[in-house]
């Protein structure tokens, strides 16, 4: 029989050191991002047309992994360094290593489905995609793994940023091909990275239970 596990995972003092080495590592990550911005606004934004996702062209297909550092706009970059720190903080916060892995899985599901879907002539930048899984991803990371806490933040995220679910809906002129496709990246990550945990083994039978058949005539 399945059960909820009520606890952290782990103990508090692990918890709360993944804790930290999450928080770290979403400072770094927006780091890298504005300084990008800060050389790409300088060059008119050349390195997103050079460095993002040209549709169905296949030396454009490597860029699914830089698109996501890159913007086209101040207020690009502004919109979504905000979600990306808290979804991207609560998604590492069991594991950096597990949430490297996640991380990866999005940009490639992000980029190949716009690289797919997305209008030809265009270019395609930003972190949306990869915000959008990590959002799919808490979402449905406490029901795989069974740990109360995280379904607790699933259904809070959901009801405060519901309003993100507009975004997956086909928009003129908005990347949402790269918004759908990271999220359901997300929602498979959920599963691909759940805790896997070990098989209770099956009780040894006891000598009291063995079966004893009776020979005729005794």
């Amino acid at each position: 029989m399945s059960t909820i596990d009520t606890r952290a995972g782990g103990s508090a003092e692990a918890m709360i050191a993944e804790a930290k080495k999450a928080l770290w590592v979403m400072v770094g990550f927006l780091a890298v991002l504005w300084v990008l911005q800060i050389f790409n606004s300088l060059d008119d934004y050349g390195l997103s047309r050079d460095y993002g996702i040209e549709p169905r062209e296949l030396d454009s297909l490597p860029k699914v992994f830089s698109s996501p550092f890159l913007h086209f706009s101040w207020a690009h970059i502004e919109g979504n360094s905000g979600p990306l720190f808290i979804f991207g903080f609560l998604a590492a916060y069991r594991g950096v290593k597990k949430f490297l892995g996640v991380t990866a899985l999005i940009a490639v599901a992000a980029g190949v489905g716009a690289w797919f879907t997305q209008a030809p002539g265009t270019v395609g930048a930003g972190a949306s995609g990869v915000v959008f899984g990590y959002f799919g991803y808490i979402l449905v990371r406490g029901l795989f793994d069974r740990h109360l806490i995280d379904i607790v933040l699933g259904l809070v995220m959901a009801l405060c940023f519901a309003y993100q679910f507009a975004s997956l809906l086909p928009q003129e002129g908005i990347g949402w091909q790269a918004h759908a496709f990271g999220f359901g990246g997300g929602l498979i990550g959920g599963w691909i990275f759940r805790e896997r945990r070990p098989r209770t083994p099956a009780p040894e039978p006891s000598p009291l239970d063995t079966p004893t058949t009776q020979l005729p005539g005794a």
